[in-house]
């Protein structure tokens, strides 16, 4: 029943919008991962953008072959046996990107064969998560973000993350438009800031500098290429707290964060890190350091079972351009409400996958 017999995988394209702009902003791309077992279960994956269609060949030219017949509840023999053929030196990427999707899928099928959640698969902490929305973006002038932080508070918003270290001005506009946000929407919504590893050690200590009296929950990725020495420099420095690894892409690389004491929060991100087997190793990882895991990197229809279900799970990001992307995919995917989003009960992901979508966005090379 469990034993896997079929993995089709495909590059997708969707544009995204968000308020207040009348064109989308950008593209969103991704590989999903169907699978299919011998007792007729099927489970549904998905990783992000990077080299999509190296990715694809990944799963369809070298994964699967190695995996037919395997039982999909053996996740931890399924990674050991793809990383000694194909990844011997824990190199990230497109082997982590590929193992992402289908190790989520593998859990899908799981779930329903067994008749619960992917979260109570995980442990079965929570039925809920915490939920933030980032909504910052670096399309928006400083007077459309402040609109834009307003539109979201007036809907209940709490929890907010902006962009920073893309504008032209650099640190020091960053600097107006975190004041200006905060300005808006009072001392009582969490705010976070996302520099999306782009600032240099130098730029991201004199925003933080200039901001910190400004109740900025974490400052993610701050640094170019996820410097862990620099980043744990910084954390020395500042009493902003530090988070990062939402696309790195495995156990050991996200420990080197933890032993370098070079963040507060640690951010494993399913869609990027492995799935939900690598992503459960770092959530108790973090446990054993006392470390909330909060994702980052966009994709909650799937994150939001690894934060409910591992002890520790502290906060979902709603990213809003990846959460409209989202729920074309699972048109009846839940909604965030009160600052929570709760899971559905439906086993596995939980939601229903819209195909036609699927098949309208394919992205051919």
């Amino acid at each position: 029943m469990y034993e896997l017999t079929d993995v089709r995988a495909r590059a997708h394209r969707a544009p995204f919008t968000v308020p207040l702009l009348d064109e989308p902003i950008g593209q969103r791309t991704f590989v999903t991962c169907r699978i299919e077992t011998d007792g007729g279960l099927t489970g549904f994956g998905l990783t992000g953008q990077f080299l999509p269609h190296a990715v694809v060949a990944a799963l369809t030219e070298h994964i699967t072959p190695l995996l037919r017949g395997v039982d999909i509840r053996d996740t931890e023999a399924v990674h050991a046996r793809v990383a000694k053929a194909l990844n011997q030196r824990n190199q990230t990427g497109v082997i982590s990107s590929a193992m992402s999707a289908l190790d989520i899928a593998m859990w899908d099928a799981a779930g329903k064969g067994a008749g619960r959640t992917i979260a109570q698969l995980l442990g079965g902490h929570r039925d809920r998560a915490a939920a933030y929305v980032t909504f910052g973006f670096p399309q928006y002038d400083r007077d459309q973000l402040v609109e834009a932080a307003r539109l979201q508070v007036r809907s209940g918003v709490g929890r907010l993350k902006m962009v920073v270290a893309v504008h032209p001005d650099g640190w020091r506009e960053d600097a107006n438009r975190i004041r200006a946000v905060r300005a808006a929407v009072g001392d009582d919504v969490e705010l976070a800031i996302d520099a999306n590893y782009l600032f240099s050690p130098t730029e991201a200590l004199l925003l933080c500098r200039a901001v910190e009296d400004c109740g900025i929950v974490w400052f993610e990725e701050p640094l170019h290429g996820n410097d862990v020495r620099a980043m744990a420099d910084l954390r020395r420095r500042t009493n902003i707290p530090l988070s990062a690894g939402q696309m790195d892409g495995h156990l050991l690389r996200l420990r080197e964060f933890v032993d370098a004491q070079a963040v507060d929060i640690i951010q494993p991100n399913v869609c990027y890190c492995g799935g939900y087997t690598e992503a459960r190793r770092v959530g108790h990882l973090a446990q054993a350091f006392s470390l909330p895991i909060a994702n980052g990197g966009g994709w909650p229809h799937f994150n939001m079972h690894l934060i409910a279900g591992l002890r520790g799970g502290w906060r979902v990001e709603f990213h809003l351009g990846m959460q409209q992307v989202g729920e074309q995919i699972f048109p009846d995917a839940p909604r965030p409400k009160d600052d929570e989003i709760v899971l559905p009960d439906a086993p596995g992901l939980g939601m229903t996958v819209d195909t036609d979508f699927l098949d309208a966005t394919v992205l051919t090379t």
